[in-house]
């Protein structure tokens, strides 16, 4: 299978070092930063042109305004929200009373999850949450490049580090809210995976606190004792680093958060955010919404395959009136199925995958449900990127993969692209948590 071309060379030149050399940098890099433990380790990131790289986040951009627009004007309260999305104030708790606050900062960070289509780019899904997966392993990851391509001379691409993306958005926070500079990390290690210390915390607040704030990292029961007892919380801005399904999942009370919202600490992204990351909210963009202009429409449909809320219902297909539900039965194998509220891939269907009796049921238990989206099947590009199989056989082997891409947006910032791969090739369901995909950065040719 060829290379595709939006992808350039798809691999960074080869590094003239030993392949021990690069894993032992590698390694120290990522050590406690929510990355498994693997043989299989990147000896290169992926570099592709500046054009493409450019692409990316402005596109980017314009799905995010749409997805934020979408979600705003489906109700215009939080309470017809929630019942627009067929949801409860118990899978999204921790809305600010102040509404206006909500809306302004539910879009401030969002990390897309993009393939690279026959067209290009093709934007799956959107994580829209302070707490989406990857700023730190991305930043650990273009440390090592960084320090292994300077070992000769000066890297050949540019990098975007989403730690100095995140404290530029905070920076432009707290100077548009007129708060002091002092930020709380919200978020706990007993949520973290493959570790049990505080470095993914640590790294960024050192990094904060060499750019000018003070930083701190607070599990939830902590928070009262770390915010004072003043009128005023000793911390008013910070990052909401967790999901309500995890902390759920692990007996995490969410209370002590909701008591520091209402005390004025300002945790981003906002509860509204959840209401961007509803794959529902793709559907409808897909869809197209009476007040989306022609410009808009386009956009949507070059950059997002085609996506609808599941139901019992009419639609439309490249032009053409359809059935939806018998659509999405009679065509298994071109399309797949998402519930709307879901994580690293576990509730996604691939009608290639399935059997033709799983594939049914899903389908019309989803239907019922109103829960979940149906999308176009779109089968990704491939490109190249170099590998080190093994302590034993250390030398990078360049390798043909069909990688995720996800770029960080913090506010108007750029903060960088992650990249998740099979180093088999293989496509489908790229998830590294939940299905055990390999990681490395993307950055872009000079």
């Amino acid at each position: 299978m060829t290379t595709h071309p939006w992808f350039g060379t798809g691999a960074a030149p080869t590094l003239p070092l030993p392949g021990t050399q690069i894993r032992q940098v590698v390694r120290r890099e990522i050590a406690d930063t929510g990355v498994p433990p693997r043989e299989i380790l990147p000896a290169g990131p992926f570099m592709i042109p500046r054009s493409s790289y450019v692409e990316l986040f402005r596109a980017s951009r314009a799905i995010l305004d749409l997805l934020r627009r979408t979600a705003l004007q489906i109700a215009p309260t939080t309470a017809g929200r929630l019942e627009a999305y067929g949801v409860s104030d118990e899978d999204y708790p921790l809305f600010l009373e102040d509404e206006l606050l909500e809306e302004r900062y539910a879009s401030c960070m969002a990390r897309p999850d993009i393939i690279i289509g026959p067209g290009g780019p093709k934007f799956l899904e959107f994580n829209v949450s302070g707490a989406a997966v990857g700023p730190v392993e991305l930043h650990s990851l273009l440390r090592a490049w960084d320090f292994l391509y300077r070992r000769r001379d000066a890297p050949p691409f540019r990098i975007d580090d989403p730690f100095a993306a995140r404290c530029n958005l905070f920076g432009d926070v707290s100077a548009e809210l007129d708060v002091p500079a002092r930020l709380l990390w919200v978020g706990s290690v007993r949520d973290l995976k493959h570790t049990t210390n505080t470095r993914y915390f640590d790294m960024e607040l050192e990094y904060l606190h060499r750019h000018g704030f003070v930083a701190d990292h607070a599990e939830p029961e902590q928070l009262d004792e770390l915010l004072g007892t003043g009128a005023v919380a000793r911390y008013r801005l910070g990052l909401r680093h967790f999901t309500i399904p995890e902390w759920r999942e692990l007996g995490i009370d969410t209370t002590p958060v909701h008591d520091a919202l209402k005390r004025g600490c300002l945790l981003l992204s906002t509860q509204t955010a959840a209401f961007l990351t509803n794959k529902k909210t793709l559907g409808l963009v897909s869809e197209g919404q009476p007040w989306m202009s022609r410009a808009e429409r386009e956009l949507a449909h070059t950059y997002i395959p085609w996506t609808r809320v599941l139901a019992d219902r009419d639609t439309t297909r490249d032009g053409r009136r359809i059935d939806l539900l018998a659509h999405t039965l009679r065509h298994q194998h071109d399309l797949v199925l998402k519930r709307g509220i879901g994580m690293q891939g576990l509730q996604v269907t691939l009608g290639r995958d399935a059997t033709s009796e799983h594939w049914h049921q899903e389908v019309q238990l989803a239907a019922a449900r109103c829960d979940s989206i149906v999308q176009e099947y779109v089968e990704p590009g491939r490109c190249h990127v170099e590998l080190s199989f093994s302590d034993h056989d250390p030398t990078p082997q360049i390798t043909e993969v069909a990688p995720v891409l996800s770029p960080f947006l913090f506010g108007n910032y750029c903060g960088g692209v992650w990249g998740r791969f099979f180093a088999t090739g293989a496509s489908g369901i790229v998830s590294r948590e939940g299905y055990g995909a390999l990681e490395n950065a993307v950055v872009a040719e000079l």
